[in-house]
């Protein structure tokens, strides 16, 4: 029997005629249904979210207990989560173990960190003739967040906009992908029984064309925070006028393998972080830029290291690699592969496709102008590219027109410092891949892969407004 799930809005869950069927993503079975949210639902949750936010304020402290309850809920139901991340999204269990236990840290760390919001003393006193003023400032809540979250973190991407959001003071209004929402739901009940006051949060489940597109048009909503593609991140931006926004978009992330790197620990290590949850992950190793003195090399390690990942169903714990999320997506992908390959390219490893399951593909033999280097892949591929010239190497890597996060394997600081200064990425990581997060970090990008961060405190950051108070004493 299919389970049943409602909207969630103002403390109450509301059950609609219209329903969205979600779907196991390894047998395509289907697993539940969940009702969508209308213009009607749209407007009550805003409407919802702003008494809530004047009438239902909490102190920090308060908002501390709220969150930290919250995170000892999600472990105290781990398993049950991660089964439900798993089913939903198609990723492998231990992976989904994984992102429950980042999401309770998450919302642990936003607890703490609502603790800890405070202003700074202006010296206003210095300028001539404001001998007799002091000053500080505060910082303020927003007001209403409205909150747009992808497939690939149904709960931990979730948990990056919503606990610091409540940690900030701010009401939110949250739309999780129509392809995952099971797990933003269940987190909605968390809540429940952590007490947190009604209207605070709210779920609406629907496409982004209705949900989505009222919510950009509502004006009571002061800041959205949003993870998805570029061109959706481009239409929030022109659509929600001087609104704030946190925009996490596309890459496709770049890797530098040096001369003088550990070719061994390079290659386990890009094997790893290259194809988790079917490299449908924004800082997945995706461009392998590997100096020719190594490159054969680096290459053979790699592909022994990649013989070794499981793919299957992502109920079974050895399982490294599962499907994509849907079959559409993978057939994407193959795409993007046969072409490559008629243009050149080599399929060092993979490339066979069965249903959403798409093998772990390295190739070689690329070039910068196709689209498994240029655009985002978002899928299990890597493409190889060997390269003479440090300087040549980072100035072709730059082209590209995203920049979240890359990686530089060397044993050389020089070398490694000269590219944490002139790789344009949010982050570099050396002697890692790309795919490195923890989640107290700032995390973000610069060019198409958005502005502003993510991590509570520096959401927190965002999620506030500075405002100065100035005292007169004479």
């Amino acid at each position: 029997m299919k389970q049943q799930y409602q909207l969630y809005i103002d403390g109450k869950w509301i059950n609609t005629d219209d329903k969205l069927e979600i779907v196991n993503k390894y047998t395509q079975e289907p697993i539940a249904s969940v009702s969508k949210a209308s213009e009607t639902e749209v407007y009550q949750a805003v409407t919802a979210a702003q008494k809530a936010y004047k009438e239902k304020a909490m102190n920090p402290y308060d908002r501390y207990l709220v969150l930290k309850k919250v995170s000892e809920l999600l472990i105290e139901n781990k398993e049950e989560m991660a089964h439900c991340i798993s089913i939903e999204a198609g990723k492998p269990i231990k992976q989904a173990e994984n992102e429950v236990e980042r999401s309770a840290q998450t919302f642990e760390i936003a607890a703490e960190e609502a603790k800890r919001i405070h202003g700074e003393g202006v010296p206003v006193e210095a300028a001539p003739g404001s001998e007799n003023r002091m000053a500080f400032t505060i910082r303020v809540p927003v007001g209403v967040v409205g909150a747009i979250s992808p497939f690939n973190f149904p709960l931990n991407l979730v948990s990056h906009k919503v606990a610091p959001a409540l940690a900030a003071g701010n009401a939110v209004v949250l739309k999780p992908a129509s392809a995952t929402p099971i797990s933003a739901i269940k987190l909605a009940q968390f809540f429940d029984r952590a007490g947190l006051p009604a209207g605070l949060f709210n779920v609406l489940v629907g496409s982004g064309s209705t949900v989505g597109n009222q919510m950009m048009q509502d004006e009571r909503i002061s800041l959205f925070t949003f993870t998805g593609s570029a061109e959706i991140g481009l239409k929030l931006k022109q659509q929600t006028g001087l609104k704030k926004l946190i925009l996490e978009l596309g890459n496709n992330s770049p890797v530098i393998v040096d001369k003088e790197a550990d070719i061994e620990k390079a290659a386990a290590n890009v094997a790893q972080k290259s194809f988790a949850y079917a490299g449908q992950v924004c800082i997945s190793v995706q461009r392998l830029y590997v100096h020719e003195d190594v490159f054969e090399t680096f290459q053979e390690r790699l592909v022994e290291h990649v013989k070794q990942l499981h793919v299957g169903d992502p109920n079974d714990p050895k399982t490294d690699v599962g499907p994509m999320i849907a079959e559409k997506e993978a057939e994407r992908a193959e795409q993007w592969i046969n072409e490559a390959v008629k243009g050149g390219a080599k399929i060092v490893h993979g490339g066979e496709r069965i249903g959403a399951l798409l093998q772990p593909t390295i190739l070689s033999n690329v070039h910068k102008n196709m689209r498994v280097v240029c655009e985002e892949v978002f899928a299990p591929i890597v493409s190889m590219i060997s390269y003479t010239d440090l300087d040549a190497c980072i100035k072709e890597l730059n082209e590209s027109p995203y920049g979240l996060q890359g990686g530089i394997f060397t044993t050389n600081l020089d070398t490694a410092f000269y590219a944490a200064r002139n790789v344009e990425v949010g982050g570099l990581m050396i002697n890692d891949a790309s795919q490195y997060r923890v989640d107290l970090m700032p995390y973000g990008g610069v060019k198409n892969s958005g502005n502003g961060k993510e991590g509570p405190k520096y959401s927190i950051q965002e999620m506030t407004e500075e405002r100065l108070i100035v005292l007169n004493l004479s």
